[in-house]
């Protein structure tokens, strides 16, 4: 497979995952930290560090739209529930696993 059938397949997919996930607002971030090691989050900020790395000007406010489908302030007062002292608990207990994306915070 070429590089450009490559990169336009990937593109794809990211497209299908994200698209999925903004019409899965019942799923929380903390459950999918808990369980993979990553969230809506990550992925925003996943998209920041590629568009760092490549010099394309990208700013955060872009990126969790283009994750999210609307703003941080709009997801919380909609979507997000308050986590429980379970989910806060595995939470700790699996940060080692947690993904890790340099110099986004």
């Amino acid at each position: 497979m070429d590089e450009q059938t490559r990169t336009n397949l990937e593109a794809a997919a990211w497209r299908s995952f994200v698209g999925h996930l903004q019409k899965r607002t019942d799923v929380q971030n903390i459950d999918l930290m808990n369980l993979s090691g990553f969230c809506r989050n990550c992925l925003y900020k996943w998209l920041l560090a590629a568009a760092e790395e490549q010099g394309v000007p990208l700013s955060k406010d872009d990126a969790i739209q283009a994750v999210y489908g609307m703003s941080i302030a709009e997801w919380k007062a909609n979507h997000q529930t308050k986590a429980s002292e379970e989910q806060l608990k595995l939470f700790e207990d699996t940060k080692p696993l947690h993904s890790e994306i340099s110099g986004h915070k």
